[in-house]
Protein backbone atom coordinates (compact mmCIF):
# COMPACT_ATOMS: atom_id res chain seq x y z
CA UNK A 1 0.00 0.00 0.00
CA UNK A 2 2.96 2.46 0.60
CA UNK A 3 4.94 1.62 -2.00
CA UNK A 4 1.67 2.00 -4.76
CA UNK A 5 1.08 5.59 -2.67
CA UNK A 6 4.42 6.73 -3.24
CA UNK A 7 3.85 5.69 -7.00
CA UNK A 8 0.74 7.41 -7.21
CA UNK A 9 2.32 10.88 -5.46
CA UNK A 10 5.54 10.67 -7.39
CA UNK A 11 3.35 9.79 -11.05
CA UNK A 12 1.14 13.07 -10.01
CA UNK A 13 4.12 14.76 -8.69
CA UNK A 14 5.99 14.60 -12.01
CA UNK A 15 2.78 15.45 -14.09
CA UNK A 16 2.77 18.61 -11.90
CA UNK A 17 6.59 19.90 -12.91
CA UNK A 18 5.79 18.73 -16.35
CA UNK A 19 2.12 21.16 -16.18
CA UNK A 20 4.25 23.18 -14.63
CA UNK A 21 6.93 23.63 -17.10
CA UNK A 22 4.52 23.86 -20.08
CA UNK A 23 2.82 26.48 -18.47
CA UNK A 24 5.71 28.39 -18.36
CA UNK A 25 6.79 27.66 -22.24
CA UNK A 26 3.79 28.76 -22.47
CA UNK A 27 4.24 31.69 -21.09
CA UNK A 28 7.00 32.84 -22.07
CA UNK A 29 5.78 31.46 -25.45
CA UNK A 30 2.78 34.13 -25.64
CA UNK A 31 5.17 37.21 -24.26
CA UNK A 32 7.82 36.70 -27.02
CA UNK A 33 4.59 37.02 -29.39
CA UNK A 34 1.13 38.04 -28.95
CA UNK A 35 2.09 39.59 -25.64
CA UNK A 36 5.58 41.14 -26.84
CA UNK A 37 6.56 44.70 -27.68
CA UNK A 38 6.68 43.80 -31.30
CA UNK A 39 3.23 42.85 -31.50
CA UNK A 40 1.59 46.65 -31.10
CA UNK A 41 4.19 47.44 -33.55
CA UNK A 42 2.58 44.68 -36.00
CA UNK A 43 -0.84 45.86 -35.22
CA UNK A 44 -0.44 49.71 -36.07
CA UNK A 45 1.29 49.02 -39.62
CA UNK A 46 -1.71 46.55 -40.38
CA UNK A 47 -3.78 49.15 -39.43
CA UNK A 48 -1.82 51.46 -41.46
CA UNK A 49 -2.10 49.32 -44.63
CA UNK A 50 -6.01 48.29 -44.20
CA UNK A 51 -6.74 52.33 -44.13
CA UNK A 52 -8.04 52.07 -40.23
CA UNK A 53 -6.95 55.36 -38.96
CA UNK A 54 -8.89 55.56 -35.90
CA UNK A 55 -7.69 51.91 -35.03
CA UNK A 56 -4.30 53.54 -35.93
CA UNK A 57 -4.21 56.35 -34.20
CA UNK A 58 -5.82 54.62 -30.84
CA UNK A 59 -2.48 51.96 -31.05
CA UNK A 60 -0.51 55.03 -31.27
CA UNK A 61 -2.04 56.70 -28.75
CA UNK A 62 -1.33 60.06 -30.80
CA UNK A 63 -2.43 63.67 -30.37
CA UNK A 64 -3.99 65.20 -33.71
CA UNK A 65 -1.78 68.54 -34.64
CA UNK A 66 -3.71 71.62 -35.66
CA UNK A 67 -3.67 70.57 -39.26
CA UNK A 68 -5.51 69.30 -41.99
CA UNK A 69 -6.50 64.91 -41.21
CA UNK A 70 -7.67 64.41 -44.96
CA UNK A 71 -4.02 61.69 -44.56
CA UNK A 72 -5.68 60.23 -41.46
CA UNK A 73 -8.06 57.24 -42.73
CA UNK A 74 -8.89 55.74 -45.74
CA UNK A 75 -7.43 55.60 -49.59
CA UNK A 76 -5.07 58.36 -48.62
CA UNK A 77 -3.82 56.63 -45.34
CA UNK A 78 -3.89 52.94 -47.60
CA UNK A 79 -1.91 54.82 -50.28
CA UNK A 80 0.41 55.72 -47.92
CA UNK A 81 1.20 52.69 -46.59
CA UNK A 82 1.15 50.79 -49.54
CA UNK A 83 4.75 51.34 -50.74
CA UNK A 84 6.00 49.90 -47.87
CA UNK A 85 7.67 46.60 -48.30
CA UNK A 86 10.62 43.93 -47.15
CA UNK A 87 9.79 45.01 -43.46
CA UNK A 88 12.07 43.49 -40.92
CA UNK A 89 10.75 43.90 -37.03
CA UNK A 90 13.43 43.81 -34.69
CA UNK A 91 14.42 43.03 -31.48
CA UNK A 92 13.08 45.13 -28.46
CA UNK A 93 16.20 47.74 -26.91
CA UNK A 94 16.14 48.71 -23.41
CA UNK A 95 15.13 52.83 -23.26
CA UNK A 96 14.97 52.94 -19.14
CA UNK A 97 12.41 52.06 -16.69
CA UNK A 98 9.64 50.24 -18.25
CA UNK A 99 10.54 51.14 -21.60
CA UNK A 100 12.10 50.17 -24.83
CA UNK A 101 12.59 50.56 -28.61
CA UNK A 102 11.02 48.54 -31.41
CA UNK A 103 13.37 48.90 -34.68
CA UNK A 104 11.21 48.86 -37.94
CA UNK A 105 13.47 48.61 -41.03
CA UNK A 106 11.68 48.68 -44.42
CA UNK A 107 11.37 49.58 -48.00
CA UNK A 108 9.89 52.74 -49.69
CA UNK A 109 10.59 52.88 -53.48
CA UNK A 110 13.83 50.88 -53.23
CA UNK A 111 15.31 53.10 -50.28
CA UNK A 112 16.34 51.34 -47.07
CA UNK A 113 14.86 52.90 -44.65
CA UNK A 114 14.46 52.10 -40.49
CA UNK A 115 11.68 53.51 -38.06
CA UNK A 116 12.22 53.40 -34.26
CA UNK A 117 8.96 53.18 -31.86
CA UNK A 118 9.08 53.95 -27.96
CA UNK A 119 6.88 51.41 -26.19
CA UNK A 120 6.42 51.07 -22.41
CA UNK A 121 4.89 48.73 -20.24
CA UNK A 122 1.61 48.79 -18.73
CA UNK A 123 1.24 46.05 -16.51
CA UNK A 124 -0.19 42.44 -16.86
CA UNK A 125 -2.83 40.54 -18.15
CA UNK A 126 -3.81 37.38 -16.43
CA UNK A 127 -1.36 37.72 -13.93
CA UNK A 128 1.51 36.57 -16.57
CA UNK A 129 1.17 37.78 -19.72
CA UNK A 130 2.83 41.53 -20.22
CA UNK A 131 1.28 44.42 -22.10
CA UNK A 132 2.52 46.94 -23.92
CA UNK A 133 1.71 50.63 -25.57
CA UNK A 134 3.18 53.15 -27.51
CA UNK A 135 4.67 55.81 -25.59
CA UNK A 136 2.06 58.77 -26.12
CA UNK A 137 3.34 61.94 -29.17
CA UNK A 138 2.00 64.09 -31.53
CA UNK A 139 1.57 63.09 -35.44
CA UNK A 140 3.74 64.76 -37.83
CA UNK A 141 2.78 66.56 -40.55
CA UNK A 142 3.51 67.55 -44.32
CA UNK A 143 3.66 71.11 -45.79
CA UNK A 144 2.14 71.47 -49.63
CA UNK A 145 2.02 74.39 -51.76
CA UNK A 146 0.58 74.88 -55.41
CA UNK A 147 1.64 77.79 -57.95
CA UNK A 148 -1.62 79.49 -58.84
CA UNK A 149 -3.97 76.86 -57.20
CA UNK A 150 -6.91 76.56 -54.16
CA UNK A 151 -6.61 72.69 -54.76
CA UNK A 152 -4.49 69.80 -55.44
CA UNK A 153 -4.42 65.95 -55.22
CA UNK A 154 -2.47 64.29 -52.33
CA UNK A 155 -2.00 60.46 -52.44
CA UNK A 156 -5.18 60.66 -54.94
CA UNK A 157 -7.65 62.46 -52.71
CA UNK A 158 -8.69 65.77 -53.83
CA UNK A 159 -7.79 68.68 -51.10
CA UNK A 160 -8.27 72.34 -50.62
CA UNK A 161 -4.96 74.40 -51.08
CA UNK A 162 -6.36 77.73 -49.27
CA UNK A 163 -4.30 80.18 -50.43
CA UNK A 164 -2.07 77.75 -52.77
CA UNK A 165 -1.26 76.37 -49.38
CA UNK A 166 -1.68 73.47 -46.78
CA UNK A 167 -0.56 71.32 -43.79
CA UNK A 168 -1.16 67.87 -43.34
CA UNK A 169 -1.46 65.50 -40.70
CA UNK A 170 0.34 62.04 -41.17
CA UNK A 171 0.69 58.64 -39.85
CA UNK A 172 4.11 57.07 -39.99
CA UNK A 173 6.28 55.76 -41.60
CA UNK A 174 4.18 56.15 -45.19
CA UNK A 175 5.10 57.77 -48.59
CA UNK A 176 2.91 61.26 -49.91
CA UNK A 177 2.35 62.11 -53.01
CA UNK A 178 1.11 65.53 -54.39
CA UNK A 179 0.07 66.17 -58.10
CA UNK A 180 -2.29 68.65 -59.98
CA UNK A 181 -4.42 67.50 -62.82
CA UNK A 182 -6.68 70.27 -63.85
CA UNK A 183 -8.33 71.11 -67.15
CA UNK A 184 -6.10 73.91 -67.99
CA UNK A 185 -3.04 73.43 -65.74
CA UNK A 186 -1.32 70.87 -63.76
CA UNK A 187 1.49 70.38 -61.87
CA UNK A 188 4.18 67.06 -62.35
CA UNK A 189 3.87 64.99 -58.97
CA UNK A 190 6.11 65.03 -56.22
CA UNK A 191 6.42 62.75 -52.98
CA UNK A 192 7.84 63.01 -49.52
CA UNK A 193 8.53 60.29 -47.06
CA UNK A 194 7.74 60.31 -43.60
CA UNK A 195 9.81 57.83 -41.50
CA UNK A 196 9.17 58.85 -37.91
CA UNK A 197 7.30 61.41 -36.15
CA UNK A 198 10.67 63.59 -34.77
CA UNK A 199 12.35 63.23 -38.68
CA UNK A 200 10.69 66.26 -40.77
CA UNK A 201 9.04 65.53 -43.97
CA UNK A 202 10.34 67.56 -47.24
CA UNK A 203 7.61 70.51 -47.71
CA UNK A 204 5.82 69.13 -51.35
CA UNK A 205 5.81 72.27 -53.34
CA UNK A 206 4.08 71.70 -57.17
CA UNK A 207 5.18 73.76 -59.76
CA UNK A 208 1.82 74.67 -61.74
CA UNK A 209 2.21 74.63 -65.05
CA UNK A 210 -0.46 75.74 -68.13
CA UNK A 211 -0.83 72.28 -69.99
CA UNK A 212 -1.44 72.61 -73.89
CA UNK A 213 -5.70 72.57 -73.88
CA UNK A 214 -4.99 76.58 -72.51
CA UNK A 215 -1.81 77.19 -74.64
CA UNK A 216 -4.04 75.93 -77.92
CA UNK A 217 -6.54 77.47 -77.01
CA UNK A 218 -5.02 81.14 -76.55
CA UNK A 219 -2.83 80.34 -79.31
CA UNK A 220 -5.82 79.88 -81.57
CA UNK A 221 -7.54 82.68 -80.37
CA UNK A 222 -4.49 84.91 -80.79
CA UNK A 223 -4.17 83.53 -84.46
CA UNK A 224 -7.80 84.34 -85.04
CA UNK A 225 -7.57 88.47 -83.76
CA UNK A 226 -4.32 88.72 -86.07
CA UNK A 227 -5.99 86.92 -89.04
CA UNK A 228 -8.91 88.91 -88.66
CA UNK A 229 -6.39 92.31 -88.01
CA UNK A 230 -4.81 91.51 -91.25
CA UNK A 231 -7.66 91.22 -93.32
CA UNK A 232 -10.17 94.54 -91.81
CA UNK A 233 -6.33 96.26 -93.09
CA UNK A 234 -6.70 94.88 -96.51
CA UNK A 235 -10.28 95.77 -96.72
CA UNK A 236 -9.67 99.41 -95.58
CA UNK A 237 -6.57 99.16 -97.30
CA UNK A 238 -4.45 100.86 -94.08
CA UNK A 239 -0.52 100.99 -94.00
CA UNK A 240 -1.19 101.54 -90.18
CA UNK A 241 -4.22 99.61 -89.35
CA UNK A 242 -5.16 98.83 -85.39
CA UNK A 243 -3.17 96.23 -85.40
CA UNK A 244 0.34 95.30 -83.90
CA UNK A 245 1.87 95.71 -87.37
CA UNK A 246 2.22 98.86 -89.48
CA UNK A 247 4.11 100.33 -92.12
CA UNK A 248 5.42 103.61 -92.64
CA UNK A 249 7.20 105.08 -96.15
CA UNK A 250 7.20 108.58 -97.91
CA UNK A 251 6.23 107.09 -101.35
CA UNK A 252 2.84 107.07 -102.11
CA UNK A 253 1.06 103.34 -101.67
CA UNK A 254 -1.30 102.21 -104.80
CA UNK A 255 -4.66 102.06 -103.29
CA UNK A 256 -5.98 98.33 -103.79
CA UNK A 257 -2.99 97.11 -103.69
CA UNK A 258 -2.32 97.03 -100.31
CA UNK A 259 -2.12 93.65 -98.54
CA UNK A 260 -1.23 92.30 -95.53
CA UNK A 261 -0.52 88.62 -94.17
CA UNK A 262 0.67 87.35 -90.98
CA UNK A 263 4.22 85.22 -91.38
CA UNK A 264 5.14 83.95 -87.85
CA UNK A 265 2.40 83.82 -85.45
CA UNK A 266 3.42 83.97 -82.10
CA UNK A 267 4.61 81.53 -79.58
CA UNK A 268 2.68 81.13 -76.46
CA UNK A 269 3.60 81.03 -73.25
CA UNK A 270 1.99 81.20 -70.22
CA UNK A 271 3.50 82.10 -66.88
CA UNK A 272 2.65 82.91 -63.07
CA UNK A 273 2.62 86.42 -61.73
CA UNK A 274 1.74 87.65 -58.70
CA UNK A 275 -1.23 85.36 -58.20
CA UNK A 276 -2.39 85.01 -62.11
CA UNK A 277 -1.81 83.56 -64.97
CA UNK A 278 -0.06 85.77 -67.67
CA UNK A 279 0.83 85.11 -71.33
CA UNK A 280 4.30 86.43 -72.18
CA UNK A 281 4.94 88.89 -74.87
CA UNK A 282 3.66 87.81 -77.97
CA UNK A 283 6.59 88.31 -80.97
CA UNK A 284 5.32 87.49 -84.70
CA UNK A 285 5.90 88.40 -88.57
CA UNK A 286 3.73 90.62 -90.89
CA UNK A 287 4.66 90.86 -94.29
CA UNK A 288 2.68 93.57 -96.34
CA UNK A 289 3.23 93.82 -100.06
CA UNK A 290 1.69 96.77 -103.00
CA UNK A 291 2.62 98.75 -105.32
CA UNK A 292 4.22 101.95 -104.24
CA UNK A 293 4.60 105.24 -106.50
CA UNK A 294 8.24 107.17 -106.02
CA UNK A 295 7.25 110.45 -104.94
CA UNK A 296 10.37 112.70 -106.74
CA UNK A 297 10.71 110.54 -110.25
CA UNK A 298 7.07 108.60 -110.51
CA UNK A 299 8.61 105.46 -111.07
CA UNK A 300 6.13 102.58 -109.89
CA UNK A 301 8.13 99.85 -107.81
CA UNK A 302 6.52 97.20 -106.07
CA UNK A 303 6.51 96.83 -101.78
CA UNK A 304 7.13 93.69 -100.42
CA UNK A 305 8.55 94.21 -96.63
CA UNK A 306 8.40 92.28 -93.64
CA UNK A 307 8.00 93.53 -90.50
CA UNK A 308 8.34 92.32 -87.12
CA UNK A 309 5.61 93.03 -84.44
CA UNK A 310 5.38 92.65 -80.58
CA UNK A 311 2.10 93.41 -78.48
CA UNK A 312 0.73 91.69 -74.96
CA UNK A 313 -2.64 90.50 -74.05
CA UNK A 314 -4.96 90.44 -70.77
CA UNK A 315 -6.16 86.17 -69.81
CA UNK A 316 -8.60 85.93 -67.74
CA UNK A 317 -10.12 82.16 -67.03
CA UNK A 318 -13.44 81.82 -65.32
CA UNK A 319 -14.31 77.89 -65.24
CA UNK A 320 -14.70 75.95 -69.08
CA UNK A 321 -14.13 80.03 -70.24
CA UNK A 322 -10.90 81.39 -71.50
CA UNK A 323 -10.49 84.90 -72.60
CA UNK A 324 -7.60 86.50 -74.65
CA UNK A 325 -7.79 90.71 -74.69
CA UNK A 326 -5.13 91.88 -76.58
CA UNK A 327 -3.30 94.95 -75.43
CA UNK A 328 -2.30 97.61 -78.06
CA UNK A 329 -0.09 100.64 -77.53
CA UNK A 330 -0.12 103.06 -80.51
Amino acid sequence: MSQALVKTAAGWLLGLMLAVAGAVVSVNLVNNSVASPQQPVRDYLQALQKGEGERALGLLRAKVPDADAAMLDGTALQTSAARIGNVKIGDAEPRGGKRVMVPMEYTIDGSRLRTEFLLESTGTEWLFFHKWSFVPSTLPTVDVTVVNANEATLNGVPVNMPGGRNTFAVFYPGEYEASLNGQYFSAPPTRATVAGRDVPAAPLNLLTQANDELNQAVASRVKEFLDTCAADAVKQQRLQPDCPFYHATPNRVVDGTIKWTITEYPKITIEPFDGKWVVAPLDGKARITAEQVDLFSGAVAPLNVEHNFSFTTRLDIKGDTISVTPVLSF
